[in-house]
């Protein structure tokens, strides 16, 4: 293996789909000339020329319009998202085009296209560029969403999304666009809707997908200096959500902590929460426990953000209650 930055992976991924298939292209704002606004598609314009990677103006619906449009007529768009935050400009396009023409049309469209891009917060940007909307997509029947938390995932769900005949929502951090993580050489696809089980543990499962998987590994490493056993696991996909393998888990460990970066009312860990008690509801010895963003807007000063989101303390403290309760 070598070890790639997460936005190389990420480009890995769209340049090896391209150069297989030719309907395959990157449209999105400054993906072009500018190599996108993280660098993801650097190279990409020289390679596979302005009808392949192309750049659009400042205007959401009208792109992702054009994407659908293309997707529905036998080519296989990427459409970028500056960040998510600005796919709410687009959500029809989403919600009520790509996610429904298959039913709609009784089969005779299909509408194979992924949105990408990066997606909740990223430092000081403000109240109106730090939201995950990851629960809102996942709640659409008719798309896939997701959610990686390392470059090799980046890479293999990237090349499974491009793939598939459905629309594919896939969220990435803006702040791990640069973190480094090891990924085969060879060609390789992850299956879109299960969960990695990341490491076995015996007292207690955690459960977390995106950048919030950083923090658990930071809680992990602190709870096992103190004797504490964690099975963690990284759900990768969040719809179609892979249930049975966090159930699996809690029927080892009879103990459940999930931690998500979203808001916690209508959320992936409340629905994760509430399958997992009512089909392992005899396995679980305490109560599940949630570790969520503060249900506020984010705030902007960094000692607001940091106890806003997700820590390594907050987790640790709810795998000690589910354990010591």
């Amino acid at each position: 293996m070598r070890e790639i930055q997460f936005r190389e992976a990420l480009r890995e991924a769209m340049s090896e789909e391209m150069r297989r298939d030719e309907r395959v292209f990157l449209l999105g704002e400054e993906v072009a000339e500018y190599n996108g606004a993280y660098k993801v598609s650097q190279g990409m314009l020289d390679e596979f020329g302005e009808k392949r990677v192309v750049d659009t103006p400042i205007a959401e619906l009208g792109f992702a319009g054009i994407a659908v449009g293309a997707a529905m007529n036998g080519l296989r768009p990427i459409c970028e998202f500056m960040t998510f935050n600005f796919s709410l400009v687009a959500i029809d396009q989403v919600i009520n085009s790509a996610a429904k023409i298959n039913s709609m049309s009784d089969g005779q469209f299909t509408c194979p296209m992924v949105f990408r891009g990066p997606t909740a917060s990223a430092g000081q940007l403000g109240q109106q560029h730090s939201q995950a909307f990851d629960s809102w997509y996942a709640n659409t029947p008719g798309l896939k969403v997701v959610v990686p938390s390392n470059p090799k995932d980046a890479k293999g769900l990237l090349k499974a999304a491009i793939r598939d005949e459905n629309p594919v929502i896939f969220m990435e951090s803006e702040q791990m666009y640069g973190f480094k993580g090891e990924v085969p050489e060879e060609e390789y696809i992850i299956e879109i809707g299960k969960a990695d089980v990341v490491k076995s543990g015996s007292d207690v499962t955690l459960v977390s997908f995106g950048k919030m998987m950083l923090r658990c590994h930071e809680a992990v490493a602190a709870l096992e200096a103190d004797g504490i056993s964690v099975e963690l696991i990284d759900l990768r996909t969040i719809r179609p959500l892979d249930y049975d393998t966090v159930i699996n888990s809690v029927k080892k460990t009879n103990r459940l902590v999930i931690v998500e970066e979203a808001w916690p009312l209508a959320s992936i860990s409340s629905e994760l929460g509430y399958m997992v008690q009512r089909r392992a509801f005899d396995y679980l010895d305490a109560p599940v426990q949630r570790v969520t963003t503060a249900d506020t807007p984010l705030p902007y000063a960094p000692t607001f953000v940091e106890e806003f989101l997700p820590n390594c303390d907050r987790i640790c403290a709810a795998v000690k209650q589910v354990l010591y309760r």
